[in-house]
């Protein structure tokens, strides 16, 4: 394993870092006003001037699309190459979309260019690679435990040259988006199937589809990190043709688990940037703020908590490598337990950086004057997102006991 990057990424890094230097930072307040004032309007699900003016900036910069590994549909990076463009990007909270390499768009287009039909891409996924509209992924229940996919209970049954699709749906990440035009539905297809990983299947459901209904936009922490969002859906007695379904019947929990890999790993580059910007926060304000008489960065424990946040960061960094590379060499299911790996130890690293970020802010730190607060909201969130802990750790455990379970027949001595 070599992660000295080539000399393609180091300039890609550097013209991102650039890009981020001059135009998104400077940007993050003017769209954090506009939301504000369409907020105060009485609708902040509107969206902003200045994200269009960052895309069309970041495209013309030819910094566009850089996800995508074996495609030559972006940038032509393996996963292991994006892993420190993925990094800067998740240093602002607006800036993955500027360069359209936003979740949950990324992973919805990587199952359009693994699983699509021709017709379905360039319906669906033509205009997402060039940034014209946003789409969603529905899968999550409010009614069952939908860390277990094959709990999924809403329907999707053929009838004639349709299939009809019945359930409710929630977390729906990007479905309040006024530009949000397609969603990725799982639903069962066949239920009495008595492998309970082909009873799934995936279809294309266009939003504005007789039946589809948003119920409410969901908070997290009180946030509802408008025009984006996070929304319940009820769909009922909706209609869409045969041709929508995606893959064929039965296929469904297949391409979830192709498309989670790599939504989790980039959720996890992106928790790394988010992490080093809180640490350069937490040493700023540690630097310039005097308590009992010296400077906070000369307290021991501010020194302590320093240190382990630098510890942390490199760590789950170099556990993101590696599962990157593994993805590369060997193939997303080859890497199920290192992704799985990272998707606990990044999340829980970013949470306490931040937490200790915002100590060293004192009040100030559990306020909006800074970003503290919502970084750690969206931290804390993916604990959840893509599969909690509970479930990932699990699964490592049982790769990790597989290697020393004696093989079946065989007696234990």
């Amino acid at each position: 394993m070599d992660f000295e990057h080539s000399p393609k990424v180091k300039d890609l890094a550097a013209r991102v870092t650039r890009f981020m230097d001059e135009n998104v930072y400077p940007a993050e307040p003017v769209y954090a006003a506009e939301v504000e004032q369409n907020r105060r309007r009485g609708n902040p699900w509107i969206a902003t001037k200045i994200m269009e003016v960052l895309k069309s900036k970041a495209r013309a910069a030819g910094l566009w699309n850089l996800f995508l590994p074996e495609s030559d549909l972006g940038a032509g990076l393996t996963n292991l190459e994006y892993a420190p463009l993925c990094e800067i990007m998740g240093r602002s909270w607006i800036a993955p979309e500027a360069f359209n390499c936003n979740a949950p768009d990324t992973g919805n287009m990587e199952v359009l260019v693994r699983y699509a039909t021709d017709a379905q891409k360039k319906r669906w996924l033509e205009p997402l690679l060039r940034g014209e509209i946003r789409s969603a992924f529905a899968m999550t229940e409010p009614d069952v435990a939908s860390s277990d996919a094959t709990n999924i209970e809403a329907s999707i049954v053929r009838d004639g040259d349709h299939y009809v699709i019945n359930g409710r749906k929630w977390w729906t990440t990007g479905g309040p988006d006024p530009r949000c035009r397609i969603l990725i539905f799982m639903g069962k297809s066949d239920a009495a199937n008595p492998d309970r990983h082909r009873q799934q299947s995936m279809i294309l459901v266009p939003v504005d589809t007789p039946g589809v209904r948003l119920v409410r936009v969901l908070t997290v922490f009180g946030y509802d990190d408008a025009p984006h969002g996070h929304a319940e859906f009820d769909f009922e007695n909706v209609r869409v043709p045969v041709e929508n379904l995606l893959l064929g019947e039965g296929r469904g929990f297949e391409i979830a688990q192709g498309r989670l890999g790599p939504g989790r790993i980039h959720h996890c580059m992106r928790l790394i940037g988010q992490a080093e910007r809180s640490l350069e926060a937490m040493c700023r304000r540690a630097t310039s703020r005097i308590a009992f008489g010296k400077p906070v960065a000369d307290q021991t424990v501010t020194q302590e908590r320093i240190a382990n946040a630098r510890i942390l960061i490199d760590q789950a960094r170099l556990l993101v490598l590696h599962a990157a590379w593994k993805m590369d060499v060997a193939g997303n299911k080859a890497a199920k337990k290192e992704i799985a790996m990272i998707k606990v130890a990044a999340p829980t690293m970013a949470c306490q950086v931040i937490d200790w970020a915002m100590q060293v802010h004192g009040a100030a730190g559990v306020s909006d004057d800074f970003q503290l607060a919502f970084f750690y909201a969206q931290a804390r969130t993916l604990r959840f997102a893509d599969g909690p802990d509970e479930v990932h750790r699990n699964q490592i455990a049982r790769l990790e006991l597989a290697e020393y379970r004696p093989p079946r027949g065989a007696t234990s001595s």
